[in-house]
């Protein structure tokens, strides 16, 4: 089968499509044939090892594993021993990064527990963009954020994959929602619900005055300190993504900042949750919840993908395109 490897870190010119060995599904375990894949930014983290830290797991000076891409749906081709949930035909969609990446591929095998059906509305492509981004925003404003109805929630990158998810599951959830992005992104958060949006290029929303309940950053980066003065008394700030410098400041410096009041800055760190994924199909089903797409790529243009996914303007999510006989 056709996959996308690398074997040095770098920049995405690295990357190379071989021909690999088509895995066989083990016990518990299920056969995708992959439809699509979605790009997130742990692929360019785990490609390019910018956050240093990082290679202590991930291999000091070469990657452990040659292979990218979390994110994927498709049809399900195999199942081993005690898979009594899915069947050959059924469509799935899951997040395979904890069991190893390789989602850049024609096919890969994880464990069922780990997939969940595919919503019937969506399309392969649509599917593919669920599961790490959908599943941040929601873990990040519902359990990290304690989100509930009637808070006063800002969305800091709210045009890209994380943030098109974010405003609409605080909607959902019954928040007033301030998003914040550019310009050109500006009619585009308003059509995902959002009560009021910000133009960062013409307003700076930590030195307006007005406070939030839970501040959800996504992209871009402020210092620890404008986001606690933006915070109302109670408030939370949540950290899902940004610039590096966000992502460092608030795991080293957010219990600094959190101390001696009841202002609290963290982050989120997403995991994999079948039951989360089913929460998702619920606002999917019910209306509430669709995918973004800004770009999709064929498989053997995965490289221009991750460009693209690194020059930091992505309106929604990139997506991969493996095999296209069917939208759905």
């Amino acid at each position: 089968m056709k996959a996308i490897t690398y074997t040095q870190y770098g920049l995405p010119d690295v990357l190379t499509l071989q021909d690999v060995p088509k895995p066989a599904p083990k016990d518990g375990e299920v056969l995708i044939k992959i439809h699509a894949a979605s790009v997130n930014a742990l692929d360019w983290h785990l490609l390019t090892a910018d956050i240093f830290l990082a290679r202590f797991s991930e291999g000091l000076f070469k990657p452990k594993r040659n292979r990218l891409g979390a994110d994927l749906a498709g049809r399900v081709e195999a199942v081993g021993s005690g898979v009594t949930q899915f069947q050959s035909g059924d469509a799935v969609y899951g997040d395979i990064e904890p069991y190893g990446s390789g989602a850049f591929a024609e096919y890969a095998v994880l464990p069922a527990k780990a997939l969940a059906p595919k919503p019937p509305s969506l399309t392969f492509a649509e599917a593919a963009a669920l599961p790490i981004a959908g599943l941040t925003a929601l873990q990040g404003l519902r359990d990290v954020g304690k989100l509930h109805a009637g808070q006063r929630v800002l969305i800091n990158g709210a045009s890209g994959g994380v943030g098109t998810f974010a405003v609409q599951i605080a909607k959902a959830f019954g928040a007033r929602v301030t998003a914040v992005c550019s310009t050109r992104n500006v009619a585009q958060a308003q059509a995902l619900g959002a009560d009021h949006v910000i133009d960062y290029t013409k307003e700076n929303f930590t030195q307006s005055g007005e406070q939030y309940d839970l501040i959800f950053a996504a992209n871009g980066y402020h210092p620890l300190a404008a986001y606690k003065r933006a915070l109302a008394p109670g408030g939370v700030y949540v950290m899902a993504g940004g610039k590096t410098k966000q992502i460092f400041d608030v795991m080293l410096w957010g219990w600094w900042h959190s101390r001696g009041g009841d202002k609290k800055l963290t982050n989120v760190m997403a995991h994999a949750s079948t039951p989360d994924m089913l929460v998702l199909n619920e606002l999917v089903a019910t209306g509430k919840l669709k995918p973004v797409i800004d770009r999709r790529y064929p498989l053997h243009q995965t490289a221009d993908a991750l460009r693209y996914l690194g020059e930091g303007h992505a309106r929604g999510k990139i997506v991969i395109d493996v095999y296209e006989s069917e939208q759905r």
